[in-house]
């Protein structure tokens, strides 16, 4: 019998679809988006032949999924209606800490992935690369190692001669963070509150600590500080 590689023995699972111990590989798919789901879906099977899948549209059902069985990958989308996904893999990771979670995102990798590392995220990639790197990003992750893009990987590097200290973005909490670039996107609060589902007041306090953290005063301080900071496209 072919003895597995050393990085699928880490992994518990292999190219094949299967685990170490024989039991099909399991991958759970989280995006609110149809198309994303099934072609990901498609992609990974015909890899990861004898693989088995899970989807979810939102953060609630991968929730749900996840504390009913346990999954060796998790694909999640990190922007979705309800339930920030952020929140969702802080409680992932939380509940299954053996699982890499992949997190998949239509933001630039210089404006998340960073933050989601740090949450406890394996990798990190893009909406719109998604199809030519997931294979190998879930490759990475199951084999223990942490994905990023080879540009990301060098922009991290550098960033180790960096001085120490923190920006002012750096300084608020994932939603705050959320909030503050989708008014740099131009959003109102209202759109914004329909967007996340979440009430207008709440968006509204959210705002104000945005302000009160980055010390700024009005949305168009937000738009100047983002597009310098190049935190919105």
């Amino acid at each position: 019998m072919k003895s597995l590689k050393k990085e699928e023995i880490k992994s518990g699972a292999n190219a094949k679809g299967t685990s170490k111990t024989g039991t099909p590989l399991r991958i759970l798919i989280v995006d609110d988006h149809v198309m994303i789901r099934q072609g990901l879906k498609q992609i990974l099977a015909d890899e990861f032949v004898g693989a088995t899948f899970g989807e979810a549209t939102n953060g609630s059902e991968a929730l749900e999924q996840i504390w009913k069985q346990s999954w060796d990958v998790a694909l999640l989308d990190i922007t979705m209606p309800g339930k920030s996904g952020m929140d969702v893999l802080k409680q992932v990771v939380e509940a299954q800490p053996n699982m890499a979670v992949l997190v998949l995102s239509m933001h630039p990798e210089d404006q998340y992935a960073v933050r989601v590392l740090k949450t406890g995220a394996a990798g990190y990639i893009t909406k719109n690369t998604a199809s030519e790197e997931v294979v190998g990003a879930v490759k990475k992750v199951l084999s223990g190692g942490k994905y990023v893009s080879a540009a990301l990987a060098e922009n991290l590097a550098a960033g180790l001669n960096a001085p120490v200290g923190k920006l002012p973005h750096e300084l608020l909490s994932d939603r705050e963070y959320q909030v503050m670039r989708m008014i740099a996107l131009g959003k109102s609060v209202k759109e914004i509150a329909f967007e996340l589902s979440l009430s207008v007041k709440t968006i509204s306090t959210y705002r104000t600590r945005v302000m009160e953290k980055m010390k700024l005063k009005t949305n168009a301080d937000i738009i100047r500080y983002a597009v310098h900071e190049k935190l919105v496209e």
